[in-house]
């Protein structure tokens, strides 16, 4: 289909009872270009995750992924199909412990393709390598892996599919700022290389003036300012200068990578 925006919600609101939890939630994410979406615990980032990816359904309003609206989707032979175009990247990788590193990597070929094991594999090595990593990882577990290339792992298998588009659940999670600065690199790098669409929930304030074309600062289920970091950072909205103020980052210092 292709469009400009291969994310936009549009007015989206999810209650859970009398909870309401997204009160009416616009915003689009141009293509090959970074969204991070910040807020504090409980604003509703994990929840706004989880209905871009068709993991729940919002109670009003319209989801579109490169174009389709996903909201009124039931059936899961339906949602699987526009799950195809979104590779995930979960906090901490969520590698399954079980399987090697080709089996992680190999799985969603494996569950999506007809492809022979032969061609699983080439594919498996040439997207590990792309991240920097070799054949010696291949056999060996999740738990024999540093943080940062559990996290490399991870996003060979988000990519394995070829998405347009990437969500990242708090890839920083846990991190320190040097793992955290080589996790931003490797986001960056991720979308120039393969063109994706990246949609990143974040609470690291630095990662964003590295990282985010747009960043969107939501709280209490709504969004309170959208823009470059640098305007909600330094421009007339005073919830996100505050909000940006108080988690003491300095914006200027913490960007290593600027966007046009």
């Amino acid at each position: 289909m292709g469009t400009e925006y291969p994310v936009e919600l549009r007015d989206v609101r999810k209650s859970f009872g009398s909870n309401d939890v997204i009160k009416g939630i616009s915003f689009r994410c141009k293509e090959a270009e970074t969204t991070v979406i910040i807020g504090g615990s409980g604003a509703g980032k994990t929840t706004l995750l989880r209905m871009i990816v068709g993991l729940e359904r919002p109670t009003s309003g319209h989801i579109l992924i490169d174009g389709e609206d996903i909201a009124p989707l039931t059936r899961e032979r339906d949602l699987n199909r526009v799950r195809q175009k979104l590779g995930m990247v979960y906090q901490y990788a969520a590698l399954l412990d079980s399987l090697t590193v080709m089996e992680n990597v190999a799985f969603p070929l494996i569950e999506h393709t007809k492809l022979t094991t032969k061609e699983i594999e080439e594919k498996v090595v040439d997207k590990l390598r792309v991240l920097g990593l070799d054949t010696s990882v291949l056999k060996k577990f999740p738990a024999e892996l540093s943080g940062g290339m559990r996290k490399r792992v991870g996003l060979a298998r988000a990519l394995m599919l070829e998405p347009k588009i990437i969500v990242y659940d708090e890839p920083n999670s846990g991190l320190d700022p040097i793992s955290s600065r080589v996790v931003d690199d490797l986001i960056d790098e991720t979308r120039e290389r393969f063109r994706v669409t990246s949609v990143v929930i974040s609470h690291d304030i630095a990662s964003i003036f590295r990282i985010a074309h747009q960043a969107i600062l939501v709280i209490h289920g709504k969004v309170v300012a959208a823009g470059t970091p640098d305007e909600l950072a330094y421009g007339d909205n005073e919830i996100s200068r505050d909000f940006i103020d108080k988690s003491g980052v300095d914006g200027k210092r913490a960007r290593s990578v600027s966007h046009d």
